[in-house]
Parts: C-alpha cells; structure tokens; sequence
C-alpha cells in the first residue's frame, strides 16, 4: 500500500470540500486528511476514493461520504481518550478516523465477509480498535458504558440497548428512519431515566442490520 504526494494533495482537496459544505471540527478535518481513504479500495476503484461520494464495499454496504463520516463525527463532540461503540465496521473507514483521533474504539460489525477483512486489514494500518462480529442492535453490554455511541447504517427506531449502554452524559449518532431516507439524531443521556434528541438533518444510509429472530 502505498500513499503517494498525490494521494495526499488529493485529501486536501477532499478535507477543503467538507469544509466548504460546513465542517469546521480542526481534529474530525485533521483525520480525514490523515487517513488514507484509498487503502479502503480494491485496486481497480481507486480514481473513486478521494471523490466526496459514497461507494459499494460488497455485502450490500458502502463506505459513507467523506462529508457524511465527518457530519456524523463532529456531532460526537469527541474527546481524545473517550471509549466509542461504532456499531457498523464497514470497510473499517470510520472507525481508523475515531482512532485517529485517539478515541478507545470498539467496533461491532454484522456481515462475516466485512469482519474477517477487517480484523486483517485495520492492524495493518497501524490503528488499534477492537473488532466484534454480532449484532449491531443489541451493542456490546460486556464492554459497556461507552462516552459515545455511532452508528453508521439506518435504523428504524433507536435501540433501547445502545442508549441503555451509554455513559450519563454520553451521547449516541444515529440515522433514524425505516426508509430510504432517515433523519440524523443524537441522543443526548442527560440520566439514567431522561434523554434529549436532537435532528441534524436528512442523510441516505444502507439498512441496519440485526437478529429479527430475537425480536
């Protein structure tokens, strides 16, 4: 793997784009110019990587929009140091990005393809995120309380165990929305028996996925 002046005069561009649609968090900017977006392509994909777009990664997923992983990024409000759910691996984009930004990342991903490539390919890289397959629903209650929950694919309701596993004070990004089209929310945990939610705006994300057995 290689990462060429070009690649990173082309994150500049990129890291100039998000700016000029209204990201403005010095440390979500810093990482997106950090991490190299065209390590996460097949070889063949390339010229895409450092296009503001979303892109197919197999199993029905995508690698978000460059302006999408910061949108949703900046509104975690992160602290270096802060312990993170990301609850869809994907590609592993998003969560190199927390890392990055010195976040303690734990990273549950529900389609086996995408989990055994990145439990390989994320050390490669030199970030350190622990990596579960499971589902994305039911969080990671044995690693919990986290400072800040993100979830990276819509989901049709917030589930109670993602908010159930936040710290008091914690937040959760989530796209909510049974359709193609779901409202960006952050729910803030303001005790263990209150929350506020808040709504960012429309985005398109790829279906959550979770165990209907267990419903």
């Amino acid at each position: 793997m290689i990462d060429s002046y070009k690649h990173k005069g082309l994150r500049s561009q990129l890291v100039r784009t998000i700016q000029l649609k209204g990201i403005s968090d010095f440390n979500v900017l810093n990482a997106i110019e950090k991490v190299p977006r065209h390590f996460f392509f097949d070889s063949s994909f390339l010229s895409f990587a450092y296009e503001d777009k979303a892109f197919p990664i197999g199993a029905g997923q995508t690698i978000s929009q460059p302006y999408t992983v910061a949108f949703q990024t900046e509104l975690l409000k992160l602290k270096k140091g802060e312990k993170v759910l990301e609850v869809g691996t994907g590609s592993g984009y998003q969560a190199c990005i927390l890392a990055e930004m010195g976040a303690k990342v734990y990273s549950i991903e529900r389609q086996k393809s995408l989990y055994d490539k990145a439990v390989k390919f994320i050390p490669s890289l030199g970030y350190l995120v622990k990596l579960f397959y499971g589902d994305g629903y039911n969080g990671l209650p044995a690693f919990a309380p986290f400072d800040k929950i993100l979830v990276t694919a819509g989901a049709p309701y917030i589930p109670d165990p993602l908010v159930g596993q936040l710290k008091v004070g914690g937040a959760l990004v989530i796209p909510v929305g049974s359709g193609e089209i779901q409202i960006m929310t952050t729910v803030i945990k303001k005790s263990d028996n209150e929350i506020i939610k808040e709504e960012h705006g429309t985005f398109r994300f790829v279906p959550l996925l979770w165990n209907k057995a267990k419903d």
